[in-house]
């Protein structure tokens, strides 16, 4: 039987005929059209005809609405053998199927490493995997409570700020909630700007807690545009906004928002509404200053550049945060910042913490010490430019169409029209072991991601880059082979500056 999750290698397109019919077979229909039953003298199907969401039957071949997913802009049917049947018959010309295979589950070993380069979860460092797998302790006890009472300390680092930081057990999206209500009252409103899909579904969630979010719509190939919100901020007369909620770093579309000129444009305008960071993929990865550039609220995850499982969330916040907390209308319990920093300052927390999660986080923050932030970010970037440069090569298009805002941890590239960048991505799966980004929301099917975050370097990157290039021949896209060149010619001259430098400064 086919399993719930598959990964899909293509064996033809577009040409009608016989094909052996397995139980890993699935038919991609890229126009909405369903195939006709079969002629009953010929075994070959007529024209497609329109899909009205109704069961279609085939000889040898049983296509339910049920058993559709969508893919790109067309969908996605399985195929049910009939037993003791053993092919099906493909409808002639004109026809817009594809058929692809599954992997079967006793498939041969990959060897060496998974190279995960999605935007996160991000690959977990051995060290931080070692330290993870010890054994649970009491946490109230006087051990735990010395790891939290440091760990506390030492997460004030990445968020550059000396006021608390509170860890729940959640992702990303608890941290978003937290935020929202420990600050906020039911009917406020909140200015967001459209960057990407986490920018939509952080708004979706404002409207599902009873704020009014009002949405500064864009394309999805910039970050936040500081000029726009100061032309909305500046008909706020009455400061109806108690709010402005910025993505920084979008995974959807790779773009960067600038939090700097954005809390320069609420203070020129003296606007006392609340700035909101979502920092999820770009803490430990891009610089951000919570303090400094007086962010109210920064919400983070551990599963990207801090190199962590999925499982904690942060909120960085203000004094002027925590003054707003005190006046909130929302109900809250698990989320409750007093509970949490009441708790905290005795090295507890209110409710059981992720306590081997915490274990890895204690030394996951001295990795990144001892490479030192500003070398992270440096090494973000390093490799930021180099995937760009070999998309450019390629022939390919970046979705960030703005340089301003490109994202130094990921980046979108978009696929000519008619290529599926979903199979794209199942071709370098099931070839190369490697695993790249889906597109997500509006950009689904036209988009896959690179990601180039957290603990990686030039030789993993290049090994991605390089699982790219042999995916774009093997899937069929149009492309010139010369992005793996570009990458490595300017990685090689980044590695000689640095090495001049280092031997001018002895």
């Amino acid at each position: 039987m086919l399993q719930s999750s598959i990964e899909l290698r293509p064996i033809t397109a577009l040409v009608p005929g016989k094909f052996v019919l397995r139980p890993d077979l699935f038919l991609i229909i890229h126009a909405p059209v369903a195939a006709p039953p079969p002629d009953s003298s010929s075994g070959r199907g007529g024209e497609p005809k329109p899909l009205a969401g109704q069961p279609c039957s085939v000889e040898n071949l049983s296509l339910g609405p049920g058993q559709r997913e969508k893919a790109g802009a067309g969908s996605v049917l399985r195929i049910c053998p009939k037993i003791n049947e053993e092919a099906f018959v493909l409808p002639g010309k004109g026809s817009n199927f594809r058929v692809w295979e599954t992997m079967m589950s006793n498939r041969p070993r990959f060897p060496g490493r998974h190279f995960l380069q999605i935007p996160g979860p991000t690959p977990i460092p051995d060290r931080v995997l070692r330290a993870i797998d010890m054994p649970v302790i009491d946490h109230r006890g006087p051990e735990f409570q010395k790891i939290a009472k440091r760990v506390l300390e030492k997460v004030k680092a990445p968020f550059k700020t000396k006021n608390p930081v509170v860890i729940f057990p959640a992702s990303g999206t608890g941290g978003w909630e937290a935020a929202l209500v420990n600050t906020l009252s039911p009917g406020d409103r909140v200015l967001m700007f459209e960057t990407g899909q986490f920018a939509a579904l952080w708004k979706a969630m404002a409207a599902n807690l009873g704020l009014k979010p009002e949405f500064i719509e864009s394309d999805w190939r910039i970050g936040a545009d500081p000029a726009q919100i100061e032309e909305r901020l500046k008909k706020d007369k009455n400061h109806e906004i108690k709010g402005v909620c910025i993505v920084h770093n979008e995974t959807a579309s790779g773009t960067t928002s600038p939090i700097a000129e954005i809390r320069q444009v609420l203070d020129k305008l003296k606007h006392p509404a609340l700035l909101y960071v979502d920092a999820v993929s770009s803490l430990a990865s891009i610089d951000l200053r919570h303090d400094e550039w007086g962010i109210d609220v920064t919400i983070a995850g551990s599963q990207k550049g801090l190199m962590l499982p999925a499982g904690l969330a942060f909120n960085a916040m203000s004094q002027k945060a925590i003054a707003a907390s005190k006046n909130a209308g929302f109900n809250k319990s698990y989320w409750s910042w007093a509970d949490m920093l009441a708790t905290n300052a005795q090295g507890f927390f209110p409710y059981t913490p992720a306590t081997n999660i915490i274990y890895g986080l204690d030394v996951a923050l001295d990795m990144l010490e001892e490479e030192g932030y500003e070398r992270i970010f440096a090494r973000h970037k390093r490799h930021a430019e180099a995937t760009r440069r070999a998309v450019v090569a390629w022939g390919l298009e970046v979705l960030c169409k703005d340089p301003k805002y490109y994202s130094p941890v990921v980046t979108s590239v978009l696929l000519p029209p008619g290529y599926d960048a979903d199979a794209f991505r199942a071709v370098v799966l099931e070839n190369f072991n490697m695993s790249l980004g889906t597109g997500l929301g509006r950009v689904a099917g036209k988009v896959f991601r690179i990601g180039h975050l957290a603990d990686t370097n030039d030789l993993t990157i290049m090994g991605a880059l390089s699982g790219v290039e042999m995916g774009l021949e093997l899937a069929g896209i149009p492309h010139k082979k010369a992005g793996v060149q570009a990458a490595m010619a300017y990685l090689a001259d980044e590695a000689r500056k640095t090495t001049q430098k280092l031997a001018a400064a002895e």
